[in-house]
């Protein structure tokens, strides 16, 4: 929560898409977190390029982070 409170780029949290729907309900009802700021929330982490092993997570988890810093939107990939 309060990494939203920061200049950082890229906020991420792991999870599943239901874990991070749910997460981000809680955020908003429990932790008080505005729409915008939720919406700055990179959940799931990564793209979804069907990594199961730790190495291909991170490589997923780094184009992401490489994507928003270039200012690419997910469907542009």
């Amino acid at each position: 929560m309060e990494a939203v409170h920061t200049p950082a780029f890229y906020i991420g949290a792991m999870g599943s898409q239901a874990t991070s729907a749910k997460r981000a309900e809680r955020l908003k009802r429990i932790g008080g977190l505005t729409d915008e700021q939720i919406a700055r929330l990179h959940m799931p982490i990564g793209l979804d390029l069907g990594s199961k092993a730790p190495a291909e997570i991170a490589l997923a988890v780094v184009a992401d982070i490489l994507r928003v810093y270039h200012g690419k939107e997910r469907h542009a990939l």
